[in-house]
């Protein structure tokens, strides 16, 4: 592919992104809407002006990694230390509840006993992008509902890198207890190496080069990749390693300075992650896949703001803020995503399970942000009384 074919599939998708969000204010729609919209209309089973596979997957596959990195940013370690107990409860709990209802739906419409189990795990994860990207600045660093909700989801990602790896794990020919142990020894290995590294090297360099800040943006780009590529080697996945990077990175005193000047990054790399979103359903399927998508949406869109908000209370945070922490969480998130595409590539699910699943999961994103923008303080507000950056 040459240069002018893909500045030809950006120029589209970032040119159809802005008219559709553009469409989608208007509407009172939050703008992932229209990312992944563009996705759908653009891609390969719409109109096909962007339908390089090869391509897509690249910038789906960068695109999340510079997201989980950039996530990683704000989710303090030392906040989750606070709120152990009561995450820990509420994360296992929710997570067993919304297995099951996955399992169940996915073996009431048919699907392998494998699929299911693949559908149920999805289920159990919020979205990391949703709740961070929708909540204040000030709320998400600064007041309660902001630990409470860092809390939960960093430990619902550590539940996903689990379960990605198990897959990864299952994908290898002859997979056995001994293979998966080693992935597990490999991720503290890998924990270890991020943070001694950030202590001892990367935060003295930022210390002293705080003032040079194209000199910063290299090298928090460079922390990233480096740790992805070493999470690869030690057989660990990219995003992984990203998101490990990220987090180690949180503990540094210039990380809220560093996170903020990433955003115009961030938010480019999540235009390309929800188009590719967008772009990777097969809407040929659609006719066998959106009834069960529908019912396994409408069932985590039922019961996961009100089971979220009953354990909130049952550990004795507030009403209000229980409520609120539900809604915000109340989606299946983008490390379900991955799940599905990991499973799809080593054969876990077939495509049919897999577009249903992915299709679930847009269609929780979509309906949550509305609830969110037009109940809840956000950044992205369309009224101005809730607009909160």
């Amino acid at each position: 592919m040459n240069s002018t074919s893909a500045v030809f599939m950006i120029f589209v998708i970032f040119a159809g992104a802005a008219v559709l969000a553009t469409l989608a204010l208007l509407a009172r729609q939050a703008m992932i809407v229209a990312y992944l919209l563009v996705g759908v209309i653009l891609g390969p089973s719409g109109l096909g002006v962007v339908n390089n596979a090869a391509w897509l997957q690249d910038i789906a596959d960068i695109g999340i990694l510079f997201l989980l990195y950039l996530l990683g940013l704000n989710m303090v370690p030392t906040q989750l230390l606070k709120m152990l107990r009561e995450a820990t409860v509420v994360t296992c709990l929710s997570s067993l509840v919304f297995f099951c209802g996955g399992v169940a739906v996915a073996l009431a419409y048919g699907f392998l006993p494998r699929e299911a189990l693949v559908i149920g795990a999805a289920m159990m994860f919020s979205s990391t992008i949703i709740g961070l990207k929708l909540l204040p600045t000030t709320t998400l660093h600064h007041q309660h509902t902001g630990q409470v909700m860092i809390s939960v989801l960093l430990l619902q990602d550590l539940l996903a890198i689990v379960v990605l790896m198990g897959l990864q794990a299952s994908a290898i020919s002859h997979p056995n207890a001994l293979t998966f142990s080693l992935q597990l020894l490999a991720l503290p290995v890998l924990i270890g190496v991020a943070y001694g590294l950030e202590r001892w090297v990367l935060e003295p360099l930022l210390r002293r080069f705080d003032q040079i800040q194209e000199y910063l943006f290299l090298l928090v780009i460079a922390w990233c990749l480096s740790l992805a590529e070493l999470a690869h080697r030690l057989g660990l996945s990219h995003e992984i390693g990203a998101f490990i990077a990220g987090v180690a990175l949180a503990n540094c005193p210039v990380s809220l300075f560093i996170a903020d000047s990433l955003r115009p990054l961030r938010d480019f790399f999540l235009i390309l992650f929800f188009f590719s979103v967008g772009a990777s359903l097969e809407l040929g399927l659609l006719a066998q896949t959106l009834l069960p998508a529908i019912t396994l949406a409408a069932l985590m869109l039922a019961t996961k703001p009100w089971v979220f908000q009953q354990l909130f209370l049952r550990e004795g945070e507030t009403l209000a803020l229980a409520r609120e922490a539900g809604a915000r969480l109340g989606q299946v998130g983008e490390f379900s995503l991955l799940v599905a595409v990991l499973a799809t590539q080593i054969g876990l699910l077939g495509s049919l399970a897999s577009n249903v699943l992915q299709l679930a999961v847009v269609i929780t994103i979509v309906v949550s942000s509305y609830i969110i923008v037009m109940h809840y303080p956000t950044p992205m507000a369309v009224r101005d009384e809730l607009r909160r950056d």
